[in-house]
């Protein structure tokens, strides 16, 4: 049988992990099964374990199961720990490691495969759940400036800025502030208001035509922010679609001490997605 792999979340069908996967193991021989599996958060625990006692081998985990996640690690990477949330999962002799690769992967999009220089920028990060605890570390640690963290429940966002202030200049601040606010260099959406009844209501002041707009979702989930973004006139706009590719990456060395190539897997889910 081959080592087993899996994505958790709710929903799942829509990801793209288990072809990304699929195509990194081609590239080294590795032959191992991915699948996704859909879970409610009110089973993830016991499907996690089950999945553990069939003898999986590791696993990514999204929305909105990457804070239980962290709560269930036996053992966990210094970026988790100050992440609070687990998107990785390794199977070791003492249980679940977790460790949480959608900051470093946003980074390498960012940075390596765009070019653009963090260093000195200062960023609006728009949510503070799983995704946002997991990216706003790396940004700090990839130069930004100042980071700006707001959320609807602004108790989130001050409990993410609380983990994370040694880190660097990061401060909470209240949705209602925003209008308030001069245009930033780096807006991040990681929000996940794209799937939600309500949409995302941002004022326009917030950016201009040399703010760069990120969205950590990608397709349908990312057009809503992007939309946003061409309206107040950000000319420059990027989708997760280059972070899932690069945290996929982590994830991978992280179970095989392989470094999959990254460039042609993202070319060929963007001419599949029909976005080049």
């Amino acid at each position: 049988m081959n080592p087993r792999y899996a994505l958790f979340g709710h929903p799942v069908a829509h990801s793209l992990s288990p072809q990304i996967h699929a195509q990194f193991a081609q590239q080294f021989g590795i032959a191992m099964d991915y699948v996704a599996i859909d879970v409610a958060p009110d089973a993830f625990a016991q499907t996690l374990q089950k999945f553990a006692d069939d003898g999986g081998w590791g696993g990514n985990v999204t929305v909105p199961h990457k804070q239980a996640a962290f709560a269930l690690c036996d053992s966990l990477s210094g970026r988790a720990q100050r992440a609070g949330s687990v998107n990785t999962l390794l199977r070791t002799e003492s249980g679940w490691h977790g460790d949480t690769t959608d900051g470093i992967g946003l980074v390498r999009d960012l940075t390596i495969r765009h070019g653009y220089d963090l260093h000195g920028c200062r960023a609006l990060l728009l949510g503070a759940g799983g995704a946002a605890a997991g990216v706003a570390p790396a940004l700090l640690d990839a130069g930004v400036r100042e980071l700006v963290i707001v959320n609807r429940t602004q108790a989130n966002a001050a409990a993410l800025v609380a983990r994370i202030a040694e880190a660097g200049n990061v401060r909470a601040c209240e949705w209602s502030e925003l209008t308030a606010l001069r245009p930033f260099e780096m807006i991040v959406n990681a929000t996940s208001a794209a799937r939600a009844v309500q949409p995302l209501s941002l004022p326009s002041s917030l950016a201009n035509s040399q703010t760069l707009a990120v969205d950590l979702g990608y397709g349908n989930a990312a057009d809503d922010f992007l939309s946003w973004a061409t309206t107040v006139g950000c000319e420059a706009r990027i989708d997760g679609l280059g972070m899932l590719v690069e945290q996929a990456a982590e994830s991978f060395l992280l179970w095989h001490g392989l470094r999959p190539q990254t460039n042609s897997v993202l070319a060929r889910l963007q001419n599949l997605a029909g976005t080049r």
